[in-house]
This record gives C-alpha cells, structure tokens and sequence, in this order.
C-alpha cells in the first residue's frame, strides 16, 4: 500500500515534469531540485549567469502545477514595501487599506536578489521561514503552496550586497546551473523560433498539498539521520574523519540546518522516484545541494582558489553510506 502510494506520487511529478519539458530544455538537476523543494517545503538558491532559462523554468511549473507565479527584480533602491504590500490611506473614506505585494503567490522569483539592501533581505527573511508577512498591526499569512527561488549572478559583482548568512540558511538547497550544451542550446535555438509549446495543467495547489502530505510519510531509518549528522558534524570538525589538512580552509561548517534538510529532502526525493522509504543515495544525491552554501570558508581558501564543492567531496569520500536493509522498512511499517 505504502509502496503504491509513493509509485503514484512519483507518476505524478513525471507528469509535471513532462509539461515543463515542453518548453524547458535540459536543466534536469534543477527541474528534480526545484520538485523536491516544493514537496519538502524548502526554498530554493540558483546560482548562474544570465540566459539560462532560470525564469522560464519557475514561470512554466507554475502553469503546470495551476499556481500563481509572480517576479521581483531586485535592485539597490527596492525598499520592503516593494515586497510585502503596505498600508494605503483613502482620503474618500479617512481609513487605511492593505495592498499586499507580490510576495503573494505560489511561486516567487526573487531575481539578483543579492542586488537588494539589507533591509529587503531581512523582510524576504520573515515571509521565507514565517510564511506570513506584518503590514502594521495585521500578519497576513502567504498562499500555500508557497516556494521562493532566488538567482544570483556570478559574474557581476558591481553594486551587489552580501546576503546575510541568516538568509543564505534559510535556503534548503543552492543549486548551479552551467551552460547547456551544444545539442540542448541547438534545440533552445529551435523552440525559441518557433511557436511556444502550450504548457497544460498536470496538477492543482491543492493536489500538490495532498502530495506534501504523502511525502512527509516517507519512511526514513535512523541509519540516515546519523549519516546526515555525521556529515554535517564533518564539516565543522574535518579532523575526526582524517582530514585535517582542509581545517583551515573552513572558518565555519554548516548548520544543524544542513542535517534537517538533508533528511527533509531525501524524504521528498525518494517520493519523487516512486519509493515510501529513503536510501542511502537520496541523502548523498542531495548533500552538496544542501551544504555548499552552508559551509562558510576561511580566506586561505579564496586565495588557493578552493571551493566548498572541493571541500564537500574530500568529505563525503570519507564518510561511508549506511546500509539500510529493506526489512527493516517493512518491521517498521508492520508495527507503526
């Protein structure tokens, strides 16, 4: 039973997948990462250069899951009201009405949100981890299902802000899109000189709710939270699994954060590939995704040119999967 429903949940997504697929060329790690964080209920950081597709993508899942999709462009002289909605005086009347902004919808695009002041990111802070936004005396409460994806540029760094590591946190996953290559930008090329593929409806918001549900019952043994924990414990402490050489690169490892959403995510990933159990390879898949922006690194590291990704990997290689046999899923389920 718990299998099937895992099976069709999966199916479900695929047809999802396939609506986006019309329009959206490659961009297969993003397309899972961005499905996984909507059943986990996570936010999602992009990070890529212009033109590839990163608004598209959001604009073409919205269509397909029948929700409402709304862009914020960030820039140096965007203030909170911008985002969140303010209060409006009506001189005919003498009382004051609400004007929400646009964070009010399914999707939300923050694009270059690295571009925005502090006082932007502290308001985007409390929507993303409250999921309501106060407008005065009044909190407003967001629609559900609610998912920001935030890009950033790489390259240009001219009159770009630092996000807060508070911020950067609060995103489950931070993703990076390349370029695509030859074969995919030629059929890119192609489609985009031709008539746009009409994207239809494969889900609603209140279908992908109930899927949210089902994917929170995904069955994860305890193997893979201490395997969670041990990576993350890793990155703070690379030492206690003989990597001692790479400490100084690291002047502080991830959150207790990185080890909830690895298990939060997997979750939601063996969902997506037709499992009600976790494995081993759901929480490894998921780990750089999780932890490359959570693990801030020491200036030894800028200088000698070595990224958290370079890092990531020593210590996964270090760090042995658990074996998790099935049984112990099926004595599990027979006794819940």
């Amino acid at each position: 039973m718990e299998q099937r429903t895992g099976a069709a949940g999966g199916t479900q997504m695929e047809r999802v997948l396939y609506e986006v697929k019309k329009v959206i060329v490659g961009q297969d790690h993003l397309l899972e990462r961005l499905i996984v964080a909507l059943l986990a209920r996570g936010h999602l950081l992009v990070e890529g250069v212009p033109g590839l597709a990163k608004t598209m993508t959001i604009r073409t899942l919205a269509e397909a899951i029948g929700g409402e999709f709304k862009r914020i462009q960030f820039t140096p002289d965007l203030v909170p009201a911008d985002l969140v909605g303010t209060r409006v005086y009506n001189q005919k009347s003498g009382e004051f009405s609400t004007a929400l902004g646009p964070v009010f919808a399914n999707l939300l695009l923050a694009d270059e949100i690295n571009r925005a002041p502090a006082k932007v990111q502290s308001a985007l802070l409390e929507v993303m981890q409250e999921r309501q936004v106060t407008i005065g005396r009044e909190t407003h409460p967001v629609p559900r299902p609610f998912l920001v994806l935030a890009t950033q540029n790489p390259v240009e760094t001219e009159g770009t802000y630092a996000l807060p590591e508070a911020q950067v946190d609060r995103f489950m996953l931070k993703v990076l899109v390349g370029y695509p290559s030859p074969t995919e930008e030629f059929v890119i090329v192609e489609r985009m000189a031709g008539r746009p593929a009409a994207v239809q409806k494969a889900l609603t918001t209140d279908e992908l709710l109930a899927l949210q549900a089902q994917a929170d019952a995904v069955y994860v043994d305890p193997a893979l939270i201490e395997y969670a924990v041990r990576m993350v414990s890793a990155t703070r402490q690379p030492k206690e699994v003989g990597l001692g050489d790479i400490q100084h690169y690291i002047s502080f490892g991830a959150s207790p954060r990185a080890s909830i959403n690895l298990i939060l995510g997997a979750r939601a990933l063996a969902f997506v590939r037709g499992r009600a159990y976790a494995l081993p390879h759901d929480v490894r898949d998921l780990a750089l995704d999780v932890m490359r922006h959570r693990v801030v690194l020491s200036y030894e590291a800028l200088s000698d040119n070595v990224s958290a990704d370079d890092l990531l990997r020593q210590i996964l290689e270090r760090i042995q999967m658990p074996e998790v046999p099935l049984h112990e899923y099926a004595k599990a389920r027979a006794s819940a």
